[in-house]
This record gives C-alpha cells, sequence and structure tokens, in this order.
C-alpha cells in the first residue's frame, strides 16, 4: 500500500500550532484532490494546491488568489458567519474559515436519524432566497443552454463506460433514456434560460455540503473553481440535494423539500422545475456514480445506477384533493401523505399559498383579508385546476388542498381525473365547530390566515359529499356543523 505523499514545506510549517495569532492545540490536515485544509482551533484554513486539471486551474499564484476572493464572494452569499477572510502564508493566499461541529453535517444529521420536515423547510427557505437574489446568466451566455445541458451528461456516459465496463446494459439504456428525456424537454430548457432560470447557484448542493448552526440549515463550500458547474438551472440545484436524500433512504423527506422548495419558489406551471426535474435528478445520480467509480468504490456506483434507474421511471398518477373546513386538519393529513411517499413524487398544492401567490404576496405575508372574498376564491380555484394539469402533465403525482366546500369545485377536479383516466380520491377532514375556532386562534406561522369570522362563512357555503363523491373518499369523516 502505497503511502500519501509528504505535503510541501508550507504545509508542514503550518502543523505548527505556533503558527497562528490564536490559541491552536493541535493541528489536523486534511487533503483534497485541489486543496489542504488545516483546522487549528477554532478556524480552519483552505489552501489551494497549485494544480492544473481538466475542470480547474490553480497553476500561478494569481489564480489561486483569485480562486480564494471568488470562495469568499460566493459563500459569503448564504454562510457569512463561516467565510470570514482571506489571508496570506508566506505568500501563498488561503481563506480563513470558523469551524463548525462536523457530527452537524446534514449527511450526519441523517444518518443518526434526526434529519426533519422542520430543517427542510427552513433549507427550503434559505435556497429560495439565496436562488431569488442570485445573478441571473445573461441571454447570451453558454450557460443553461440547451446545448451546455446535454453535453456534460453525455460526458458522464463516456466516462462511465470507461469505469464501470460490467455495467454496459444499464447505462446504454440510462444513456437512451437521457437522450430520449432531453430531446422530449429541449424547448423547456431553452425557456428556462430565457426566463431567468439559470442563475449562479452553489453547484454542490448534497447533505454533505450543508450544516446545521443552531436549527438553521446552512449551505457551504460552493463550486467556486468552474463557472460551468455553478451557472445552472435552480432546478438543477434542488435536484442534486433531492436525489441525495433518496440515496439515504429518505423518501418522504426529498418530497417534503421538494414541496417546500415549490410551494416557496412558485416555480411550477409552464415551463415549471417539475418538467426538467427528473432529468437533472438522473443527471444528478449518474455525476455520483461517476465520482464513485472514480474511487473505485465499484457497489457505491452501482448503487448510483439503481438510484438513476427509479428515477427515470414516471410514477403512478393519481389526483387527490383535500375537503374540510378551516382548521379540520386538511394540510396535517396532506402533510402525511407527502412524508409517507415512498416515490418522493407527489407534489401538493396549498390554496392558502396559491391564493397568496395570485395576489402578489408570499406565502408568510398578512393579506389583512382581503383576499378571501367570493371572486378571489373562483380565481384561486381556478389556478389550482390549471397547476392540477400541468403538474399531471409532467408526470407528478398531485394532491391539491383547499376546503373544497362547494360541489362545484369538486367536480372540476373529478372530471379532470376522469379526463386522464387517472384514480381520484378525496381526502375528508372533520372536527366539532368548537375545536375548529380553537384551533384557527392558536394558529400560528402558518400560510393561512383563516380566522372564526371565515369559518362562519365557510359553513354557510358548506355543500355535504353526495354519495357518488363519498364513494371516493379516503377518510370518510363526515364534517360536523353541531
Amino acid at each position: 500500500m502505497r503511502s500519501p505523499p509528504t505535503p510541501p514545506p508550507l504545509i508542514r510549517s503550518l502543523l505548527d500550532p505556533g503558527r497562528y495569532p490564536h490559541p491552536v492545540g493541535c493541528v489536523e490536515l486534511v487533503e483534497t484532490h485541489i486543496s489542504w485544509v488545516l483546522l487549528a482551533g477554532d478556524f480552519a484554513y483552505k489552501l489551494k494546491k497549485p494544480v492544473t486539471l481538466p475542470f480547474v486551474d490553480f497553476g500561478t499564484l494569481e489564480r489561486r488568489r483569485a480562486d480564494c476572493a471568488a470562495e469568499l464572494r460566493l459563500n459569503r452569499r448564504y454562510a457569512p458567519g463561516l467565510y470570514l477572510d482571506a489571508v496570506d502564508f508566506d505568500g501563498e493566499p488561503a481563506v480563513k474559515m470558523r469551524r463548525f461541529d462536523e457530527a452537524r453535517r446534514l449527511d450526519r444529521v441523517c444518518a443518526r436519524g434526526e434529519l426533519t420536515p422542520a430543517h427542510l423547510s427552513g433549507l427550503a427557505r434559505t435556497i429560495v432566497a439565496f436562488h431569488s437574489a442570485a445573478a441571473i446568466a445573461p441571454p447570451s451566455s453558454r450557460f443553461g443552454t440547451p446545448e451546455q445541458v446535454l453535453a456534460p451528461a453525455r460526458e458522464n456516459f463516456d466516462e462511465l463506460d470507461k469505469l464501470l465496463p460490467g455495467e454496459s446494459p444499464r447505462l446504454t439504456l440510462l444513456r437512451a433514456w437521457t437522450e430520449a428525456e432531453f430531446a422530449r424537454r429541449r424547448d423547456v430548457f431553452a425557456a428556462r434560460k430565457a426566463g431567468g432560470f439559470v442563475r449562479e447557484c452553489h453547484g454542490d448542493l448534497h447533505l454533505g455540503n450543508l450544516v446545521l448552526l443552531g436549527d438553521r440549515v446552512t449551505p457551504f463550500d460552493c463550486i467556486e473553481f468552474n463557472e460551468d458547474f455553478r451557472w445552472i438551472d435552480v432546478a438543477s440545484e434542488i435536484a442534486f440535494t433531492y436525489i441525495d436524500l433518496l440515496d439515504h433512504g429518505q423518501p418522504g423527506l426529498a418530497c417534503w423539500l421538494l414541496n417546500e422548495w415549490l410551494a416557496r419558489s412558485g416555480d411550477h406551471g409552464g415551463h415549471s422545475a417539475l418538467a426538467v426535474l427528473r432529468f437533472y435528478a438522473v443527471y444528478r445520480a449518474m455525476v455520483r456514480a461517476k465520482v464513485a467509480a472514480l474511487r473505485g468504490r465499484a457497489a457505491e456506483a452501482a448503487g448510483y445506477l439503481a438510484l438513476a434507474e427509479r428515477l427515470g421511471v414516471s410514477p403512478r398518477l393519481t389526483l387527490t384533493i383535500t375537503f374540510g373546513l378551516s382548521g379540520s386538519g386538511k394540510t396535517t393529513a396532506s402533510s402525511a401523505r407527502l412524508l409517507a411517499d415512498a416515490s418522493a413524487a407527489t407534489v401538493r398544492f396549498r390554496s392558502d399559498v396559491e391564493r397568496k401567490r395570485l395576489f402578489g404576496l408570499d406565502a408568510d405575508a398578512d393579506s389583512g383579508g382581503t383576499i378571501y372574498a367570493v371572486d378571489a376564491s373562483v380565481r384561486t380555484y381556478a389556478r389550482l385546476a390549471e397547476l392540477a394539469r400541468a403538474t399531471l402533465a409532467d408526470g407528478w403525482p398531485v394532491i391539491v388542498d383547499a376546503a373544497f366546500l362547494k360541489r362545484a369545485e369538486r367536480r372540476t377536479f373529478a372530471a379532470l381525473a376522469d379526463e386522464l383516466d387517472i384514480p381520484f380520491d378525496i381526502l375528508a377532514c372533520a372536527a366539532p365547530v368548537d375545536a375548529l375556532r380553537g384551533r384557527l386562534e392558536a394558529r400560528r406561522d402558518d400560510a393561512s390566515e383563516a380566522t372564526a369570522a371565515v369559518l362562519a362563512q365557510q359553513l354557510e357555503w358548506l355543500e355535504p359529499l353526495d354519495d357518488a363523491e363519498r364513494a371516493r373518499v379516503t377518510a370518510p369523516d363526515p364534517i360536523r356543523v353541531d
């Protein structure tokens, strides 16, 4: 077995605790193929290796210095408390970072079974805010064009064919799926570039590059050294976290993250993220397969091929609507469906969120109660029907979380399911009216603004399920109005 190469003199000298202007007990060296990281007391120092590789060029001092500046700029967008400064050691640039507890990295939190939906809701909020503020790729740039989307996917297969010759039949089928899916979605890729969805993203947003700082999930260690890996569709960004949750055996949490991101971003409907997400998810799984193969981990690579194969299979399409007065537990019930979804494919639309979006409000904004009139509700249900149709057309099962108190509203969605020849069911929820009032008064931090006055109005509008509808009820509890 070959011993690791001896570090150069500068790195060896930095193993001396006395080299640092702060208390250091001992120094630990972590080495990657492109950098050295010295863990010294409360801080970490990252130095670039003077290497020139196909995907990175640190061959000159000027390039390494520029890369340190880029690493600071890019990572401070979401982790300013971790990325502190650029420093020099004997003229060699380094990035100074605040250390954190490695046990709080999300891959390790997930492995211990401690990752929660609340963590991922916060992460979705962080990602959407970060993407919203991120620079948009200029229309004339190469980033995010259909050709630029397909090229790295093809390169992956070319490399995997050499690395995993025993997997040739599987790779051939996955390559064919990728080419066919790209051809089917080519116009969507172009439309998303034109629509500003290609941005200066993180580029490497797997669980190992996310850390819990307090109760907040914080990204770190973006790809600063290669623009092509960083200037990508935001759907490609979220696809990486999504498939990593799947790889960690957490389909329910993957489904939850996807839905929280969609609800926050509003990236659904025409030319939506959902139209291209499956392509990007398979691509990300193949990237992980290549990395595993390059490290000689054939079994791990085969596992990623299996994940890519599962992602390439369209799930069974279904359409579910909820039914119940405000406070009856519709969102709780639909949330349970998402977290129990072994396919990680169900997409939920909440009327409370989409109603506010129609009126230009964020989910957390206070509307002042002005968006609950009859005409606003008509517009909201029409929009929910549009979203359901488009999402089903893109190949994703749908839950629509709304009161659906009027028979005409329910029949619109039942007719859509019948038109598409897919299963339709009603998730019915109920509670005594006094309990509903108490729940509404106790609500905090939710998109719903329903009040006792709204509940009273709903009781007047309520049209009970008829016999045909009851036959399609999942939880056949009658709504009690006593």
